[in-house]
């Protein structure tokens, strides 16, 4: 069995903390890949964050009501198999999780023929 530590992602914008509301699992619960296992509020949202791997749950890392910083260790899990805490090259994406290369590309807007405005 392999020891697995879920860190508080990046939930975007710019966001470098965010405080647990409430745990949906608890130490001896065994979680799927992408199970919501915590509740965390950012100064913008509440939003549920899902586990990246499988396994039993062995510890709660940081106590609800707590303010934790990005990258902080939430829950450590408990894997079969070769764990080495770090996710997989296989593992799902999730939210805020990796980086985006360029902006998303925007569509022109065009305007209906017999709107342009009238000459002067």
């Amino acid at each position: 069995m392999g020891r697995r530590y879920f860190s508080l992602p990046d939930v975007g914008e710019g966001l470098t903390e965010a405080e647990v509301l409430e745990w949906l699992v608890a130490p001896g619960d065994r979680v799927a890949v992408n199970q919501p296992v915590v509740e965390v509020e950012t100064a913008k949202s509440a939003v549920e964050l899902p586990c990246p791997f499988a396994g039993v749950v062995s510890a709660l890392l940081v106590e609800q009501g707590s303010v934790v910083a990005v990258g902080t260790p939430l829950i450590a899990v408990d894997e079969e198999g070769d764990g080495d805490g770090e996710p997989s090259d296989d593992a799902p994406m999730l939210v805020g999780h990796g980086s985006r290369e360029r902006p998303p590309a925007r569509r022109r807007r065009r305007k209906p023929p017999g709107d342009a405005p009238a000459p002067r």
